[in-house]
């Protein structure tokens, strides 16, 4: 996996948005599979979305942000986004995106989320 650069993280009321930046800045994402994973201390790392990852290239979510999380990309921008809609208290965690070539490599992250090189996260805060 690389290591890309997270942003956009903040303090939002329950039900409220935000929109995190997953950017590279020395390479294209045109080729990449990029996913989003979170943590809460004390816990394991948890994959929250994964973009291009399925086998046929199509993006999945984890079953506790569907309907409420989406990934989306900006080629002219080189970044990967993840809007997060409806937030809850238990959304709050550290997060983190990776991306790799080989969508393989990441299905592989998704299910052992121990592994792998992680940048420094941003931030997410979701008050009750």
């Amino acid at each position: 996996e690389v290591q890309l650069v997270e942003s956009g993280g903040g303090l939002v009321q329950a039900g409220g948005s935000l929109r995190l930046s997953c950017a590279a800045s020395r390479f294209s994402l045109d080729d990449y599979a990029v996913g989003w994973f979170r943590q809460v201390p004390g816990k394991e790392r948890e994959g929250v979305a994964c973009f291009r990852c399925a086998s046929d290239g199509s993006t999945f979510y984890a079953d506790s942000v569907k309907g409420r999380f989406t990934i989306a990309s900006d080629n002219a921008k080189n970044t990967v986004y993840l809007q997060m809609n409806n937030l809850k208290p238990e959304d709050t965690a550290v997060y983190y995106c990776t991306g790799d070539k080989d969508r393989g490599n990441l299905r592989r992250l998704w299910v052992f989320p121990s592994r792998g090189s992680w940048g420094q996260g941003t931030q997410v805060t979701v008050s009750s």
